[in-house]
C-alpha cells in the first residue's frame, strides 16, 4: 500500500552518485540506542580496543555501570594465530552468560579489523544458539564501518531478527524501528484512537513479545534507514505501507493517513483524532520557523534521514535545501518524500568528501548539517553547522516533537546571530 502523491518534486531528478572517501560514524554506534530498547539483550562487539573506546565514549559509561554491551577484544595472541578465535569466543560468551543470567538475546556484532572479517560470526551465532538454547537466542550482524554508516547498525540488527520471528496468521500492524519510549507511547496512542490494531513493534521490548510475521502482517517503517529490514519482512510475506516518514505535522499526518486507509478508517474519525495534535504541531513549528524561513541548508550524507528532514525544513519551516546528500538512496522508501521536495534540489548519494566540501564552500549555505568530524573545521571557516548525530539521539517523531525538531536547526542560527551581535566573542 502506498500513499498517492503527485509526482511534481524530485522523484525523477538526476542523482549525483559519488564513491570516494567517506566521513561517517560506523554502525556500532547504533548499539547506544538499541540496547536501551531491549533490556533482555546484550550486544557483544567482536573487535579491537578502538571499538571498545568508541562505545564507551559514545555512551558515557561509568566504570561501575552494568551496560548491556561490551567488546570481545582481539589480543595479540589472537592476531598472531596463537589462539583459536572460535574457542576464545565460545569461552567469553559462556563467561558472559554465566555472569548475566538476565540475557535472553545475544547479538554478536562484527567490526572492521581484518581478523574479525575473517571470522564467520554467522556460523558462530548458530553454534552458540544451539549451545545455549532455549534460554538464549544468539544472532549476528555487522557494524563494520567499511560496510555501514551509523544508523545502518540498527537496520542490520533488525534485519537479523526477522528470519527468526514466529509465523503469524492474523491481520496485524507491525511498527518497525527503535523509538524513544515516550515517542513510541504517543504513536501507539494515536493508532489505538484511530481503531487500528493489533499493534506489534520491532524491536520488541523483550524476547517473549517478539512479533509474528506472515501474509496478513502489514508493516510501516518509522525510520527511513531500514531498507534491509524492509526487504527481509517482504521476504517473509509481510505487506509494506509506504508513506512520508513521521517528521513534522505533514509527514506524521501522511504516515497515519496511509495506515488508516489500509484499515478503512473514515475521514471523520481521522479528523477527530488528529485535529488537535496537528494544530499543536503547527503552532510549535511556527515558533521556530521565523528563524529558519528563507535560510539555505546543505546536508552532508550521514544518517539516511536527510531527505525526510529536508522535506520538513522546506515545506514546514520555509528553508531552501541546496544539496541533500544521503549515504544510500532507497528509491521505494523515499518515493513519497522525493515527491514533496522542491524541484531543483541537488540530490547526492554516497560521498567523496573532498568534492562535497568544495560544493558546500561554493554554495555558502546558512546552515550545514554534517557529522562531528566535519563540524568543527567548517565552523572554523565561518560556516554554521548542525551535528547530524543529534537528530538521531533526540525525540523528533510524531505530533508532539516538531517544535523540538525545528528548534534543533534554529538554535545554531540563533547562536550565530548572538555571537555576531556581541562582536564575534
Amino acid at each position: 500500500m502506498s500513499l498517492d502523491l503527485p509526482a511534481t518534486g524530485c522523484r525523477t531528478a538526476p542523482v549525483l552518485r559519488e564513491r570516494g572517501q567517506r566521513e561517517v560514524f560506523c554502525g556500532l554506534t547504533a548499539i547506544i540506542w538499541l540496547h536501551r530498547k531491549m533490556p533482555d539483550a546484550f550486544f557483544l562487539v567482536v573487535g579491537s580496543r578502538t571499538c571498545a573506546h568508541l562505545l564507551q565514549a559514545a555512551a558515557g559509561v561509568m566504570i561501575f555501570a552494568e551496560p548491556r554491551f561490551g567488546t570481545a577484544i582481539l589480543e595479540e595472541k589472537d592476531l598472531a594465530g596463537l589462539a583459536d578465535a572460535n574457542q576464545e569466543l565460545d569461552r567469553e560468551v559462556a563467561r558472559l552468560l554465566a555472569r548475566r543470567p538476565d540475557i535472553r538475546r545475544l547479538f554478536l556484532v562484527g567490526s572492521c579489523p581484518s581478523e574479525v572479517i575473517k571470522l564467520d560470526l554467522a556460523r558462530a551465532a548458530e553454534r552458540l544458539s544451539v549451545q545455549h538454547a532455549p534460554r538464549v537466542m544468539v544472532l549476528n550482524y555487522s557494524g563494520s564501518g567499511i560496510e555501514t554508516t551509523f544508523t545502518q547498525g540498527e537496520d542490520a540488527c533488525l534485519a537479523a531478527m526477522v528470519p527468526g520471528l514466529p509465523p503469524a496468521t492474523q491481520r496485524e500492524l507491525l511498527l518497525v524501528g527503535a523509538l524513544p519510549d515516550v515517542v513510541e507511547d504517543q504513536m501507539r496512542a494515536l493508532l489505538t484512537d484511530l481503531g487500528i490494531g493489533p499493534l506489534r513493534v520491532l524491536p520488541a521490548h523483550v524476547a517473549d513479545q517478539a512479533p509474528g510475521v506472515g501474509p496478513q502482517t502489514w508493516f510501516a517503517l518509522t525510520q527511513p534507514f531500514l531498507g534491509d529490514t524492509h526487504a527481509a519482512l517482504m521476504r517473509r510475506g509481510a505487506q509494506p505501507i509506504l508513506a512520508p516518514f513521521p517528521f513534522g505535522e505533514e509527514g506524521t499526518t501522511a504516515w497515519l493517513r496511509a495506515i488508516a486507509d489500509v484499515w478503512g478508517v473514515g475521514p471523520d474519525r481521522f479528523e477527530a483524532v488528529t485535529a488537535a495534535p496537528r494544530a499543536r504541531a503547527r503552532r510549535a513549528v511556527a515558533a521556530q520557523a521565523a528563524t529558519l524561513a528563507g535560510k539555505r541548508v546543505f546536508f552532508f550524507p550521514d544518517s539516511q534521514m536527510e531527505i525526510p528532514l529536508a522535506r520538513f525544513l522546506s515545506r514546514e519551516c520555509g528553508m531552501i535545501p541546496v544539496e541533500v546528500g544521503t549515504p544510500y538512496l532507497h528509491r521505494d522508501l523515499m518515493a513519497a518524500e522525493l515527491d514533496l521536495l522542491p524541484a531543483g534540489v541537488t540530490l547526492s548519494e554516497g560521498q567523496d568528501v573532498d568534492l562535497q566540501l568544495d560544493r558546500q564552500a561554493a554554495a555558502a549555505p546558512d546552515l550545514t548539517v554534517c557529522g562531528l568530524g566535519l563540524a568543527n573545521p567548517l565552523e572554523a571557516q565561518g560556516f554554521t553547522t548542525k551535528w547530524a548525530i543529534e537528530l538521531v539521539f533526540t525525540p523528533v517523531h510524531f505530533y508532539e516533537q516538531p517544535g523540538d525538531l525545528a528548534g534543533l536547526f534554529a538554535r545554531p542560527l540563533r547562536r550565530r546571530d548572538i555571537l555576531a551581535q556581541g562582536g564575534g566573542a
